[in-house]
């Protein structure tokens, strides 16, 4: 199932467990946000809104505030000595889709547990002590750099005719 929704003056098309960058909104880290915005609803019977689904929204869970690069308008008229320079950064939020209702259901208060990652296997483990051991091997067998130098040779004096 998916769903288009509507925020920040952009549509996104969206499925559970999406994560998507979208204007700023306000609330805090894991606090669940509702888009009440929702242009189509797919799936087995896609339903088309005019201009919203009614009864339809997506909740999502802010996962971070960040701001996007910097944008520098530089203006400059020549020969009259006018500069303005101006910078500009703008904010958004990572936002992971928890879940897309519809018939007027309200989302969970709470996001869904992320299923954790399986640990590395045994064999990875193992292997990285004796990649260690070999690299350090090979580090022994190099000469250190001042017993590779070359002696000096003895200062001569010119000899006078």
């Amino acid at each position: 199932m998916f769903a288009v929704i509507k925020t920040g003056g952009k549509q996104y098309r969206v499925a559970t467990e999406d994560v998507i960058r979208v204007d700023r909104v306000n609330g805090q880290l894991g606090e669940i946000v509702e888009f009440g915005e929702v242009l189509v609803v797919g799936g087995d019977t896609p339903q088309l809104g005019t201009p919203t689904v009614a009864g339809a929204t997506v909740a999502g869970e802010v996962l971070q505030h960040t701001r996007g690069d910097k944008v520098i308008a530089f203006k400059k008229r020549r020969r009259k000595n006018s500069r303005r320079k101006r910078g500009y950064r703008h904010e958004f939020s990572v936002v992971r889709i928890t879940e897309i209702l519809t018939g007027g259901a309200k989302p969970s208060k709470t996001a869904a547990p992320r299923p954790k990652r399986e640990p590395k296997p045994k064999a990875e483990a193992e292997a990285a002590p004796a990649a260690e051991a070999k690299l350090a091997k090979s580090r022994a067998k190099k000469p250190a750099k001042a017993a590779a130098k070359k002696p000096a040779k003895p200062a001569t004096k010119s000899k006078k005719k």
